[in-house]
């Protein structure tokens, strides 16, 4: 059957449109390959020529499906969903559980938070770190679903997971663990969560954590105040995204919402002492570089022993992006012993 000229228009246009596409993309990937020089050459990554910046509800929602792929399960770590029990302050959070097959009771205990800028991600996004930690150090890990903004603002994310942290403590003996060796750890929005949780935990009688892990923090709302950051932000978690995802949390940046409630930023807690001793890692070309460094230094001011590491020519979330590279490995090793060290 001969073409008809509806249909030679349409393959012109499809033509035409394949080669606009092709253009526009080579003139992003052009524009944005200087942008990677201070990248260590085996943290490159296709991945970094793409703008991701999650600015509106659009992106959130491709944010959002493309963040919730999950990540394999380490063999002989057993998964399995708790629900808590709702009460005052709304329905309980799922709670992903990992578990090795050996291990020794009573061990520690880990509560996990993901990451996503407080708007997006799943436990499920960090099934292979969670089970990993389960699996090397013999203890149980508490993954954490929480409301996420704008959905649900300040104060509910922060409440799921300090109630997730009370739950594993109020059943330690259920759960064969040692309530003297919980800790609370987070990635970005979830390092900035476990944060808050210490600070809510210590301020609200408990329950007690043994050690904070806290991987590229998001801690300070302010750091969206001003678009200077010296080169960084520019990969994966940008200054518009970080504006973005605390906007979405606390309903404005800057909000009054911090100056009467000290456990939605941490950053601005007035008095980090009495906190329990921490591990700080963070890239130098990550956004949060400059407040990650200032809470380390501000926990080591208050008594509270802190750990800082800083990673060369890394960005923001690398160790996921491209985790199998040597620098990452060992970045994440340098985290498992941590662990291992204050709950092992």
């Amino acid at each position: 059957m001969g073409s008809t000229p509806a249909r030679r228009v349409l393959a012109g246009s499809l033509v035409l449109g394949g080669v606009v596409a092709g253009a526009t993309i080579a003139h992003h990937v052009a524009r944005r390959r200087p942008l990677l020089a201070p990248v260590a050459a085996e943290l490159r990554h296709p991945f970094l020529y793409l703008d991701m910046t999650v600015a509106n509800d659009r992106m959130l929602r491709i944010g959002r499906r493309a963040i919730a792929m999950p990540r394999p399960v380490r063999a002989g770590v057993s998964v399995r969903d708790e629900r808590l029990p709702a009460d005052d302050d709304g329905p309980g959070p799922r709670v992903v559980v990992y578990e090795p097959a050996q291990r020794t009771r009573p061990s520690g205990a880990v509560v996990w938070i993901h990451g996503g800028g407080l708007i997006m991600g799943t436990p499920e996004q960090a099934h292979d770190w969670c089970s990993r930690l389960a699996d090397e150090l013999g203890i149980v890990v508490a993954s954490v679903d929480y409301r996420l903004a704008p959905e649900h603002p300040y104060p509910a994310a922060v409440v799921d997971c300090h109630r997730a942290l009370r739950w594993v403590a109020d059943h330690a003996d259920e759960l064969g663990v040692d309530p003297d060796r919980i800790a609370v750890g987070g990635d970005s929005a979830g390092g900035g969560l476990a944060a808050a949780t210490c600070l809510r935990a210590r301020d609200l009688d408990g329950p007690a954590v043994a050690f904070q892990l806290l991987n590229y923090p998001m801690l300070d709302d302010r750091t969206t105040l001003h678009d200077d950051h010296e080169g960084r932000g520019v990969f994966v978690w940008t200054n518009a995204s970080n504006r973005f995802g605390w906007a979405s949390y606390l309903g404005a940046v800057p909000s009054p919402v911090t100056d009467a409630h000290p456990h939605a930023v941490p950053a601005r807690a007035d008095d980090l002492a009495g906190l329990p001793p921490a591990w700080i890692g963070v890239g130098d070309l990550d956004l949060f570089y400059a407040e990650d460094v200032d809470y380390a230094e501000r926990l080591a001011a208050a008594g509270v022993a802190c750990t800082l590491h800083v990673e060369p020519a890394m960005y923001h979330g690398a160790d996921a992006v491209v985790g199998t590279t040597p620098s990452m490995r060992a970045y994440r090793d340098a985290m498992v012993d941590a662990v291992r060290a204050a709950i092992g």
